[in-house]
């Protein structure tokens, strides 16, 4: 089955950490919504803990999402669980765990959830490499156990773990990369001729992203889309205004927090099926 049909008349939407403007982020609550909600994908960040568990956390650090302090891979699974990842959001969130990544994968497989972004937080940098690498192997073990493969797009930051995966596995697995090509960091080949997907930040005149914007210009969709890259809008996409920019730009995807509200916008223009 081809779970990929996502083209400009029809674009995707992927709850970032799940339904995260409503939810407390990366907990299997957010990603029940969301499910709940028919995205047609969810996106999800995975790290490692002191005992080798695959966990689902954006920070490395438990500081923002949860009562607890230090780092992830300096604490326990059993540590982390012992942690309420919800009140920050709400005293209603209260009790709120974090999940691990098999508990996410035998949530969706269950829900039978369309497709999925795994974004690998663990980076290969000076003295990190043989976990980094042995985490990313893994996690995409994992995902070809749960019938996953063709359904998942993997997403880094390291420019340098994305040519670990294409270099190991070829086209295996769909590739999520970022422009502008500084967000990328350490990189040897031509980042933009092998991920199946990019996500297009604005940039500054020095090629840095520019935050302030949401996006990168159209000019830069085109350039990607030509390439054979499917260029995919951020979670900075909020607003009807917002949604209407990106059906300009000719995006396939857009990653947000509060998908909604992006489901709204896009059904009442015909832009998602």
């Amino acid at each position: 089955m081809n779970y990929w049909t996502q083209e400009p008349n029809n674009i995707y939407v992927a709850a970032h950490r799940g339904w995260s403007a409503k939810y407390p982020e990366n907990t299997m609550e957010s990603f029940r919504a969301a499910e709940a909600l028919g995205v047609d994908q969810i996106e999800i960040d995975v790290r490692i803990t002191k005992d080798n568990e695959l966990v689902i956390i954006h920070d490395a650090t438990v500081d923002r999402t949860t009562d607890g302090t230090g780092l992830v891979c300096e604490k326990t699974l059993e540590e982390l669980k012992a942690l309420d990842a919800g009140g920050y959001k709400g005293d209603e969130w209260k009790g709120c765990k974090i999940p691990t990544l098999i508990e996410f994968m035998d949530f969706v497989k269950e829900k039978d959830v369309p497709t999925l972004d795994v974004e690998l937080k663990e980076w290969p940098t000076e003295g990190h490499e043989e976990i980094a690498y042995d985490v990313c192997d893994r996690v995409l073990k994992i995902i070809d156990d749960y019938g996953y493969t063709d359904r998942v797009v993997i997403n880094t930051w390291s420019g340098k773990l994305h040519e670990y995966i294409y270099k190991k596995y070829g086209k295996k697995y769909r590739l999520h990369s970022y422009f502008p090509v500084s967000c990328l960091g350490e990189i040897e080949l031509e980042p933009y001729e092998y991920p199946y997907c990019c996500c297009m930040f604005a940039q500054d005149e020095n090629g840095i992203r520019d935050k302030s914007r949401v996006m990168a210009e159209k000019e830069e969709f085109d350039k990607m889309a030509a390439k054979g890259v499917q260029p995919w809008a951020g979670a900075g996409v909020k607003t009807e205004e917002d949604v209407l920019d990106v059906i300009k730009h000719g995006a396939y995807l857009i990653t947000c927090n509060n998908p909604d509200e992006i489901l709204f916008y896009l059904r009442k223009h015909g832009y998602h099926k």
